[in-house]
């Protein structure tokens, strides 16, 4: 896969993929329509920021190419790229506990605050694109 070019696009799937960590200048998309919900997705190289109806979803530092992107009442599950280790924070479920997958490997749980979000870090090297699921426990 590569980055996206149009910045954001709604898959086969249903999912959708953005971003585009090659750019040197910020740019954006607002109201991409998805299933009758509005995205915004801001993107260079040291951001990567997705919004849903005007909240937050993602912000990915720096910034990446997140593919095949589904958020589902079970959880968030997507790919990502890019040229070094990225930072991603997910806006979930406020008070939750979410378990962290990268490759189908455990990396840990988490419960979120108040404002439900969720930190974790992912290393991509050797021009891998790591699958990223953040579960619901329970």
């Amino acid at each position: 896969m590569a980055v996206i070019e149009e910045l954001i696009r709604q898959e086969e799937d249903g999912s959708i993929s953005f971003g585009n960590y090659l750019m040197e200048e910020k740019k954006k998309v607002l109201d991409f329509e998805v299933q009758g919900d509005l995205y915004k997705v801001k993107t260079y190289n040291e951001i990567t920021k997705l919004e849903k109806n005007g909240k937050m979803l993602m912000e990915v530092v720096p910034g990446a190419t997140i593919h095949k992107f589904l958020l589902t009442e079970h959880g968030a599950f997507f790919m990502v790229e890019g040229q070094e280790d990225v930072q991603l924070t997910l806006e979930m479920e406020s008070l939750t506990e979410y378990k962290i997958l990268i490759d189908d490997v455990n990396v840990g749980k988490v419960k979120t605050n108040m404002a439900g979000k969720v930190t974790l870090s992912v290393e991509l090297h050797n021009n891998n694109m790591p699958y990223v699921k953040v579960e619901k426990i329970g």
